[in-house]
């Protein structure tokens, strides 16, 4: 069992090129890849999103890739038409407008779209590549140790709410029985009583119809039958998949409709103590898978 809450980080240097690769996951009901990469690395953008993809399969995934550049041949080009275009609009206006003065090459540069990025060539871009998802890989193994890690505290967690579940089911099984026979213990007390100054005697054929009646109409055996099949699927669901997020969610949501029906046919004080304590596992449990892959 794997948590959705992970982060991972690696870091790889080539050719005085400093690559810095984050990693984080959070909740989501299903897979989204957000990347952020530098413009000399954009070109690795849809083999970054195969890598994720390969590795989580549930959850939304922040990709950062960052690159500190120390080398003397930094990858970066001058667009010298634009530059151009500048300082021929730059004397043009200083001739219409009789303003003369200094032009500072350097503020130049600053302007959008003068100085950009360079694409790499071909034998650098293999490089670029092989490093990237090499250390792209570190952090999603570091991301995934600490995402089962986290998913071993949620699985033990569950297990404990699971326990406390069964255990409430057992006390409203035996209560069951109990409350029809003392439905009608009281039912015949109370009618005895009032018979009792008319001196007659109660019908007991309609006093075993009236029992059977609520009997049927109290019956919760389907549905503790059904919440405890539940409760079975639950566990076998978590030893048998690391992807199983999804699935437990549906069952903890069917879990909770059988504890509800079981609450509003409950006609005994006691038994729907046992229900309200079973309901507020089922809701830790709801909120636990919530973060389960």
């Amino acid at each position: 069992m794997n948590s959705m809450t992970g982060y991972g980080e690696a870091q790889g240097e080539a050719d005085g090129v400093n690559y810095a690769v984050e990693v984080k996951t959070v909740n989501n009901r299903y897979l989204k890849t957000m990347i952020k990469l530098p413009e000399l690395a954009s070109f690795l953008e849809e083999d970054i999103d195969k890598l994720l993809r390969k590795n989580i399969f549930r959850g939304t995934i922040n990709y950062v890739l960052r690159l500190k550049d120390t080398s003397a041949s930094a990858l970066f080009d001058i667009n010298e038409a634009a530059l151009q275009a500048v300082l021929e609009k730059l004397s043009r206006a200083g001739s219409s407008t009789g303003i003369n003065g200094v032009i500072d090459i350097g503020n130049l540069l600053t302007l959008p779209g003068i100085i950009q990025p360079a694409l790499p060539g071909k034998e650098r871009a293999v490089q670029i590549r092989k490093l990237v998802l090499e250390i792209s890989q570190k952090a999603l193994d570091k991301l995934k140790r600490m995402r089962a890690t986290e998913g071993d505290y949620l699985e033990t967690d569950i297990k404990k709410c699971c326990t406390i579940i069964e255990e409430g089911l057992e006390q409203v099984r035996g209560r069951s029985a109990i409350v029809i026979k003392e439905y009608a213990d009281k039912l015949k007390k109370r009618v005895n009583e009032l018979l009792a100054h008319a001196e007659l005697k109660i019908d007991e054929g309609i006093l075993a119809r009236e029992v059977a009646i609520f009997a049927e109409r109290s019956d919760i055996s389907e549905e503790v039958a059904r919440l405890d099949s539940h409760l079975q699927q639950f566990a076998q669901c978590c030893r048998g998949s690391d992807q199983a997020g999804r699935r437990l969610d549906f069952i903890s949501q069917e879990m909770l409709r059988e504890a509800n029906t079981i609450a509003s046919k409950a006609s005994d004080t006691e038994t729907t103590r046992y229900v309200v304590n079973i309901k507020c596992q089922i809701d830790r449990i709801k909120e636990q898978v919530q973060n389960i892959e």
